[in-house]
């Protein structure tokens, strides 16, 4: 069976993941300055920073909409067995749903809620891939992945909450004290939504060694194949950090570093790193 995965662009995967498993991403809108443009093609994470620090507005992202899914379906369904499509999570975006109304039309085009974002939706993508190669039931592969999706763990570690109080997601009392305590806030997705579940303390460096080692140490419950440590711009001692707690508490055959994109980009800003995992059943 000859299959092909597409995934929204907010899977960020890097260019070399793209190329080595054939992946067709289809990109969300940016909307910067009053311009719209089309993540990860005309508009990168470097120019929404640059934007935000010339004291430009946040800038937003706008779904995929059922005409744009349409014609990528329609031209990758005449040429494959099936497609299988990785969304965003449908509490993030309208984006899985416009997908479904799209795939109603093809009926070889199957779509699957990664209940995720970010490299917790590339992690759903790489194994997609992985599936395809020895699929014979594509429905039984689809209900494996929608499985897989509830049993992805993504978490971001915060340096800086500017960002987050221009998008109207915490308040600036809120940062203040954070910023007076050295606070820097652990955010989760569970059940495809985000949530703070912890405040870290200290240098960012220190407090992404503490994350991850939190994360990672003493679990029997991880699938160690890949970890992917995903990050806006930091420092190379902070990156440093996390690896060595990934290395030492992780074990994972494959650590994949890559650059969050646009949409961590706009709701995060700078100085936001996490590391990302699949649990066992």
């Amino acid at each position: 069976m000859k299959i092909k995965i597409t995934s929204d662009s907010t899977c960020d995967l890097s260019e070399d993941l793209l190329k080595e498993n054939d992946i067709t991403v289809i990109p969300l809108t940016i909307v910067k300055g009053g311009g719209n443009f089309k993540d990860s093609f005309d508009i990168f994470p470097a120019d929404i920073f640059a934007h935000v620090d010339k004291g430009g507005e946040l800038c937003s992202t706008t779904a995929v909409n059922i005409e744009e899914y349409r014609i990528v379906f329609e031209k990758l369904s005449k040429e494959y067995d099936a497609v299988v499509h990785i969304n965003i999570g449908s509490e993030f975006s309208a984006c899985h749903q416009n997908a479904r109304i799209a795939a109603n039309d093809y009926p070889n085009v199957y779509v699957v809620d990664s209940m995720n974002l970010s490299s917790g939706q590339g992690h759903v993508v790489m194994e997609a891939c992985a599936m395809a190669k020895t699929c014979t039931d594509i429905n039984a592969m689809c209900e494996e992945l929608r499985d897989l999706a509830g049993r992805v763990e993504a978490s971001f570690l915060l340096s800086r909450l500017d960002y987050m109080v221009k998008g109207g997601r915490c308040s600036s009392v809120m940062a203040l004290g954070a910023n007076i305590l050295h606070l820097k806030p652990c955010i989760e997705v569970r059940n495809g939504k985000m949530q703070v579940v912890k405040k870290y303390r200290g240098p960012f460096a220190k407090c992404l060694y503490e994350y991850a080692k939190d994360r990672l140490d003493g679990r029997d419950d991880i699938i160690r194949n890949r970890i992917f440590i995903t990050h806006t711009p930091v420092r190379e001692d902070d990156i440093k950090a996390a690896k060595e707690a990934v290395e030492k508490y992780g074990h994972f055959t494959r650590v994949c570093e890559t650059e969050a994109g646009c949409t961590v980009a706009c709701h995060c800003g700078p100085g936001t790193l996490g590391v990302l995992f699949i649990r066992n059943k």
